[in-house]
């Protein structure tokens, strides 16, 4: 079947069966292998219907001579022991004649450049997961994928942005076999993934897995296949670009193992200059807010530092149980809530699914907090630019996804708080400002113009139905804002400042999924007794191998709780708001 490039896809190969072990000895069916590997990767002509894999011996040489140009061996002219052990090696299936012509006999075979996109906004979504990954989740794969992506992004004027729908320019899968697309993965060891070039045709810049391989992230080499190291490689093809001869590019056509840490890895020159050569050099302007930019379904997600594998991620003795536990600080981030404990976090996704049962360490994904903050007093995402601010004491930082700014901690006072501490941060979705709770007293803060609003401080019971000196507060998708105190929690509703009727009630009942709680109640007097959690392993929302909770709260819908906004008619009228109220939507 014929295709022009724009429809060629990169085929990785992990391991071609051995052609032989010394050139003299090459048999015919040695040979016939030798002469596919040519004809596949560009360097013979497709094999004539007629003649079959016939080839004329000067075609033969002078193909295994481009081959060894282009692969940095040697050009004998034979398959010698070098040659055969690099055509051995796992590799794309991309032609590598693509940089240049290569002259076979009479005939002379060129590939021209794919094309570019025509638009520098891209939307990206993994639409399939790993399905029997115990190295690799879900939120682990979605990072490396960002990651990956980023190094493109960072250098060259593309910006991309995940996106939940299903119209993204990049659509990525884990898939396996046939998977419809006219390129059957074959299981383990073998082809292991492939990606569209740029153009017209609707698989432009779709990325594929094949979800048979054992994908690996900072692991040993001869563990498996790293995801990021093939993700880098695969996005290159998917914005146009081709393979390179360059030893240390990482379009060379040859897999090279891990290539480091995915917050660090920085492009050889050469694949700078190749992507600058297709879309120019990207500047210091901010991109984010040019038209035509894709529209998301919600924030970016978390995109923090990676787990190691959890082989050698232990959890300490000291490690708290959620579902017993009250909480130093909660924060929502990216549209995902974060429960803090100690040095500990659990995570919620946008559909409070837990990331897993066992909590994760605040240092491991935010590197650069002393290492001996053993706690947190509160964390909210900054609006406007999206960083993330902790504070602990005197002291605050402020982080870029996972990466600390250069010179923090800063004292509170930059704030205009005259406090050692806070209790609580959040922003208010109704007025996009920060409140800070400390005691019986909170501030109201303009993170646009950064200065403290005036008027403030004010007394916290102007909040109406909440407890004194509560934990934490946080908005969520709702539009509702919650606050935490003790093992409870209060909702106060869209542009409200009343807690809503009908609490407080269990956080670890309603958050953290951990059902049939014997409560405190009016009815009975009993306290709590005991915790039981019912889970049920979700495999798209592993981590690392751990256990997830896709389940929901026996009881969380006949007392009214929605993650949905309240029906209007459910909200108070307008007319009814306070006086203080109208003061702070001001």
């Amino acid at each position: 079947m014929k295709m022009d490039l724009s429809a060629l896809i990169l085929l990785s190969v992990l391991c071609l069966p051995p052609l032989t072990e010394a050139a003299p000895s090459l048999t015919t069916e040695q040979l016939d292998m030798g002469v596919d590997w040519l004809s596949k990767f560009g360097y013979l002509p497709p094999p004539d219907p007629v003649s079959g894999q016939l080839q004329t011996k000067e075609a033969l040489t002078k193909a295994i001579k481009a081959m060894q140009k282009f692969g940095g061996l040697k050009e004998t002219g034979v398959f010698d022991q070098a040659t055969l052990g690099l055509m051995k090696t796992p590799r794309c299936s991309l032609p590598d004649v693509s940089e240049s012509a290569v002259s076979v006999g009479r005939r002379k075979r060129s590939l021209t450049p794919p094309n570019k996109w025509k638009k520098r906004h891209l939307s990206w979504r993994v639409r399939t997961f790993p399905k029997d990954s115990a190295l690799l989740g879900r939120d682990t794969v979605r990072a490396l994928m960002y990651y990956a992506l980023k190094v493109w992004s960072d250098i060259a004027p593309l910006n991309f942005h995940e996106v939940a729908g299903s119209d993204a320019d990049i659509q990525i899968d884990f898939t396996k076999a046939d998977h419809n697309d006219g390129y059957p993965f074959d299981g383990p060891g073998g082809t292991v993934a492939h990606a569209f070039f740029p153009g017209e045709r609707f698989t432009a810049g779709d990325t594929h897995f094949d979800d048979e391989e054992a994908w690996t992230f900072r692991a040993p080499d001869s563990h498996g296949m790293d995801l990021f190291a093939v993700a880098v490689h695969e996005f290159g093809h998917a914005i146009g670009l081709v393979h390179t001869s360059t030893i240390e590019s990482i379009m060379r056509p040859y897999y090279q193992g891990p290539v480091g840490d995915p917050l660090k890895y920085d492009l050889p020159y050469e694949d700078k200059v190749r992507v600058w050569q297709l879309y120019g050099v990207r500047d210091s302007v901010s991109h984010t807010n040019q038209p035509n930019s894709p529209t998301q379904t919600s924030d970016p997600p978390v995109l923090l530092d990676l787990p190691e594998n959890k082989s050698t991620t232990l959890l300490e003795r000291d490690t708290p149980d959620r579902c017993d536990a009250n909480f130093d600080a909660v924060a929502q981030i990216r549209g995902e809530a974060f429960f803090f404990k100690g040095k500990y976090f659990w995570r919620l996704t946008r559909e409070k699914h837990l990331v897993s049962l066992r909590p994760a360490q605040i240092h491991r994904f935010w590197r650069g907090l002393p290492p001996s903050l053993d706690s947190v007093d509160a964390v909210y995402e900054r609006p406007g630019d999206h960083k993330i601010v902790f504070f602990k004491g005197q002291k605050y930082w402020i982080f870029k996804d996972n990466i600390m700014e250069e010179g923090y901690p800063r004292p509170l006072s930059d704030f205009g708080l005259p406090l050692e501490s806070v209790d609580a941060a959040f922003v208010w979705l109704h007025n996009d400002k920060t409140y800070f709770f400390k005691e019986g007293r909170y501030w109201r803060y303009d993170d646009h113009l950064r200065r403290m609003d005036l008027g403030y401080p004010k007394d916290s019971a102007l909040w109406k139905g909440l407890p004194p000196h509560v934990d934490d507060a946080m908005r969520w998708s709702d539009g509702s804002t919650y606050f935490f105190k003790g093992k409870e929690y209060w909702r106060v509703p869209s542009s409200d400042m009343e807690a809503e009727a009908g609490f407080p009630r269990l956080i670890a009942k309603d958050w953290l999924l951990c059902t049939e709680i014997q409560s405190d109640s009016p009815d009975t007097g009993s306290k709590t007794t005991g915790t039981r959690v019912r889970v049920q392993q979700h495999p798209d929302h592993a981590e690392n191998g751990f256990e997830v909770c896709s389940c929901t709260s026996d009881s969380a819908s006949h007392l009214g709780y929605r993650l949905s906004p309240s029906p209007l008619w459910l909200l108070p009228p307008i007319w009814t708001i306070s006086l203080s109220l109208k003061s702070e939507l001001l």
